[in-house]
């Protein structure tokens, strides 16, 4: 007598169709971008209008009017080219540095390792709070870097506080912070380049500051395209370093895009302004933005031969 056996009955796996799965793979992609879009249209809507949150029942469209008192306005040209400079300075003397501190770390030993570790703790610190401890150690009063200034025959160092040096001071702390940004990228383009090229020069009796300039430099450049965009695009749009240390003072010396939109929008209430301000730095990172990724789109062909 045979004994009947139930055989596993078979689970159904959830199935999706191919038709419907790249758009149920794109769901998460077109769920950040709503998100991203939502405020972005209410910033537009909100910069064409007479809003202030002092005067709720004035407020009203007058389409653009924002936009066109910044043509005459002292003070939004002042904004744009503080805002400029800043970048400007902080990208280029950050890239400098980064570059030279790179070069110095390109061979792979332990202590170029460690070092290069080390070197990555200012950018593990909050911007708001190194901007702090900047601006501790730069008081009159009992700051180490007045004392040392002091001692190098600079007395009376104002720092932040001064017109004069304002501008120094939180570049300086910009520095500190995010060269190591540049220099943890532009080390690993350099390690990651091919040997073949130096050998072919060094067999050849080419110096090393001609390696540099024709062969390395023309290599790295689509790495330090790169970390020059990720740089200006947070560099234009400093907010927390400046106002921490100065809150855009002294007077306007320091009053770029972000630090004018937030007092305008929480001090002098004008949402439309603040609006507006912020939609014309994002039309400059945009302009700025594609520049660059011009130009390393072009790089990139020009390196594959395609140009």
């Amino acid at each position: 007598m045979s004994v009947m056996t139930d055989s596993p009955v078979p689970r159904r796996r959830f199935a999706v169709s191919r038709k419907v799965l790249p758009y149920l793979l794109s769901l998460p992609a077109l769920l950040v971008c709503i998100g991203i879009l939502i405020p972005f249209f209410t910033a537009v809507y909100y910069s064409l209008q007479r809003f202030r949150l002092s005067q709720p029942w004035n407020r009203g469209m007058n389409w653009g009017e924002n936009y066109l008192n910044f043509m005459s306005d002292p003070d939004f040209w002042n904004t744009l080219q503080v805002s400029l400079v800043y970048a400007g300075l902080t990208v280029g003397l950050e890239l400098l540095l980064g570059l030279g501190i790179a070069l110095l770390l390109q061979r792979r030993t332990r202590l170029n390792n460690f070092i290069s570790i080390m070197l990555l703790m200012p950018l593990m610190t909050a911007p708001a709070l190194a901007a702090l401890m900047w601006k501790l150690m730069t008081n009159p009063n009992f700051g180490i870097l007045s004392y040392l200034a002091g001692l190098a025959g600079f007395e009376d160092m104002r720092w932040a506080s001064s017109p004069d040096t304002a501008l120094f001071t939180v570049v300086l702390v910009d520095m500190w912070v995010y060269t190591p940004f540049i220099m943890i990228l532009l080390l690993a383009g350099l390690r990651s380049l091919p040997t073949q090229p130096f050998e072919a020069a060094a067999l050849d009796g080419v110096p090393r500051v001609q390696q540099f300039w024709r062969i390395t430099l023309p290599m790295l450049m689509p790495y330090i395209l790169t970390a020059s965009l990720f740089r200006l695009l947070d560099s234009i749009q400093q907010f927390d370093i400046i106002y921490a240390m100065t809150q855009g003072g002294p007077g306007d010396r320091l009053m770029v895009f972000q630090v004018e939109a937030y007092l305008n929008f929480f001090q002098s209430t004008n949402v439309g302004r603040s609006a507006a301000l912020l939609m014309i730095l994002w039309v400059v990172t945009y302009f700025l933005s594609n520049i660059f990724i011009k130009n390393w789109l072009r790089l990139r062909e020009r390196a594959r031969g395609e140009v």
